[in-house]
């Protein structure tokens, strides 16, 4: 076997080794450096496997190099070249922006799933909602919706004029309109997805429709997605299909926070005793740090990570407060969440603008200042090529106590926004940050309720997937305290001029 310059280990050598015989298999064989055309019929699934700092995504990079030097063509949402019968094609995905930005900083030319095979269905009721707001239709009658929730609709619709906006007044989410998502028809070649413990069966089976040759990257200790009742893409796999990477590589820079995180497979470690080891580990550690409060400075550019969601709202408002936003309007430097793109089939071409530019839902965001137009917003996508844009937009402010959320700007569609000064830690899957605070009370909580997932006490896989997020430093938050700024909201360390955007059907910037 022919290994990339860089020295590898036993099991990352033993897995590079299994990802060349099963390319092999496909024609394209890394020890020859030969690309046979592809093959009919010609199948194969493959999950590479390990925790935090196991080097899954140093051995994802080398492998991409190595098939980048013998002439494989990698592939992505923004550019296909001409479809040839001998060439040989890799696309490298991530479920979110954020984890795709991990690999473009190594180099690697990654994108988002969505961007390469996805787009939206929705459901013809929700559009009748629609047609009436918009006066083309009659008021319809749908068991999910109480005459109230249209009455706040149809008053939404009036100030706003925007139909993603009457739906979110309705308690409607863009999840609850958005049926589906019809699959690209082409078929592609080779994938990589990183990040694969975020995928659920539906997006697994789509992607192995679209890749013959389908290689998973993974973390098994992660979370599970939301709606699979504990269980990962890689439960249903055959064992010789999987291989584990055990060794933890980043150990040798004596990383106290992947100890924490490690420290968490011990079946007898109760909460009162990871918290302890969390002290201790501050006590010697910089880069652990025992905190009495959240620090509200770190949280315009690195969310809060939270288990409950009440817990969630109520520390951006305190967020909110302490900067003295107004409830009408955002500051500048405030930071949002992508929580989908509201816009009709029709408008296809439009959505996969916004997504080539990284504007998915889950996406990070730094509010600018308001557009030209009502309803726009000037932005910073964090971790995006391109980061700066002018998009209509829909901006939902959740209240501590409130029913539904307030709306300080709407356009007629465009993206949907909710503030992002602290996330669930479900949703932070994917992403790192440099600094990362955990709020301890709401894994306390979890652990009090004694609720397990795939067999694990839910609180540790909270924990792992928190401390994992955080790259340099990581804040272990133990009372539900806020600090005061040092200083207001910052937009002038992002730099860049505003690229227009435009979606409602104008070509003027926002």
């Amino acid at each position: 076997m022919t290994l990339p310059a860089l020295t590898l280990s036993d099991d990352q050598a033993a897995a590079y080794d299994r990802v060349t015989e099963m390319l092999r298999g496909a024609g394209v064989d890394l020890d020859e450096g030969m690309c046979l055309p592809p093959r009919e019929g010609k199948r194969g699934v493959m999950a590479l496997m390990g925790k935090a700092g196991s080097g899954k995504t140093l051995l994802l990079a080398e492998l991409v190099k190595a098939l980048e030097a013998i002439g494989v063509e990698t592939v992505s949402g923004d550019y296909e070249g001409r479809k040839r019968k001998e060439r040989r094609t890799l696309a490298v995905l991530a479920p979110t922006n954020k984890a795709a930005s991990v690999l473009r900083m190594r180099g690697v030319p990654a994108t988002t799933i969505h961007r390469i095979i996805y787009t939206p269905v929705y459901d013809p009721e929700y559009e009748r909602i629609a047609e009436w707001l918009m006066g083309n239709g009659e008021k319809p009658e749908l068991e999910e919706l109480t005459e109230e929730a249209l009455a706040r609709a149809e008053a939404s619709y009036q100030a706003h004029a925007s139909v993603p906006a009457a739906l979110a007044a309705a308690g409607l989410r863009g999840s609850d309109f958005i049926t589906g998502w019809k699959r690209r028809e082409e078929p592609l070649d080779i994938g990589f997805v990183d990040e694969a413990s975020m995928l659920d069966e539906r997006q697994f089976e789509d992607l192995q429709e679209i890749f013959p040759n389908l290689i998973l990257f993974g973390d098994p200790a992660q979370l599970a997605p939301v709606n699979q009742s504990g269980k990962m893409v890689f439960d249903d796999l055959r064992e010789s299909q999987k291989q584990e990477l055990s060794r933890i590589h980043r150990q040798a820079a004596d990383n106290p926070i992947l100890d924490l995180a490690h420290a968490l497979a011990d079946p007898e470690l109760g909460f009162e005793d990871f918290e302890r080891l969390v002290e201790q580990a501050a006590s010697r550690d910089e880069r652990v740090v025992w905190s009495q409060r959240v620090e509200v400075d770190l949280m315009a550019r690195s969310p809060v990570l939270v288990w409950r969601n009440a817990t969630r709202i109520r520390l951006i408002h305190a967020f909110r407060h302490v900067h003295g936003a107004p409830e009408t309007e955002l500051l500048p430097g405030e930071p949002l969440i992508c929580d989908g793109i509201e816009l009709p089939l029709k408008h296809r071409k439009k959505r996969l603008d916004l997504e080539a530019r990284g504007l998915i839902k889950g996406a990070q965001a730094i509010y600018l200042g308001p557009g030209r137009k009502p309803g726009f917003s000037k932005l910073h996508l964090v971790g995006a090529p391109e980061p700066q844009i002018s998009a209509s937009s829909i901006v939902k402010i959740e209240k501590p106590e409130a029913e539904e959320p307030f709306i300080p700007y709407a356009a007629r569609m465009g993206a949907t926004f909710l503030h992002g000064a602290a996330v669930t830690i479900h949703k932070a899957q994917g992403s790192q940050w440099e600094n990362v605070q955990v709020f301890a009370p709401d894994l306390y909580a979890a652990a009090r309720m004694g609720r397990t997932e795939a067999g694990q006490p839910l609180w540790k896989r909270l924990a792992y997937v928190a401390i994992t997020r955080a790259q340099s430093r990581l804040f272990w938050v133990v009372r539900n305290r806020l600090a005061r700024p040092t200083g207001g909201l910052r937009i002038d360390d992002l730099g860049g001029a505003p690229a227009p955007l435009a979606l409602t059907g104008s070509a003027e910037e926002g």
